[in-house]
């Protein structure tokens, strides 16, 4: 993985980090949290480099991210909805009691893989993949999770396992 590009990366990423998913794991239970953190936004600077998100789009594709009043709020307010309105056109409670979309793709996500509502996307949308946060550590079924979804998390991964 050391000089792969971004076409291999996207090529390679979702068997490579299925198999990698126990060194994932074992690595996540003992890094070093502080010299772990140190190195996120690097490594995250570097994934992006290589990594077009507009090529992939998986997290929209495949997850929903929780939408939280504010977030519904301000993306109502942007279609000129009202906000139960919207609630009703567009999201459902999941088991956890959290907004999300009734189905997959996201409803705001196009064929050209841009997001319709970007500059009012909700939170966990504008955080995501999480590769610059301690929630990589702190949520590491998440993170070993969202390896086999999204490229720049993969990417990450590998660099610490490489680095360990």
């Amino acid at each position: 993985m050391k000089d792969m590009d971004g076409a291999g990366i996207m090529n390679t990423y979702e068997k490579t980090a299925k198999e990698h998913q126990k060194a994932y794991g074992d690595f996540l239970k003992r890094a070093n949290r502080t010299k772990t953190l140190a190195r996120l936004p690097g490594l995250h600077e570097e994934a992006f480099e290589k990594i077009d998100c507009l090529q992939c789009a998986n997290c929209c594709k495949n997850y929903s991210p929780r939408f939280k009043m504010p977030d519904i709020k301000r993306i109502a307010r942007r279609l000129r909805m009202k906000e139960p309105v919207f609630i009703d056109t567009y999201l459902k409670m999941d088991e956890d009691g959290d907004y999300v979309v009734t189905g997959h793709p996201c409803p705001f996500l196009g064929d050209d893989n841009y997001c319709s509502i970007y500059e009012d996307r909700p939170r966990d949308c504008a955080r995501f993949p999480y590769t610059d946060e301690d929630v990589l550590l702190k949520q590491p079924r998440l993170t070993q999770k969202n390896a086999t979804v999204c490229p720049a998390v993969f990417y990450v991964m590998e660099k610490l396992l490489e680095g360990q």
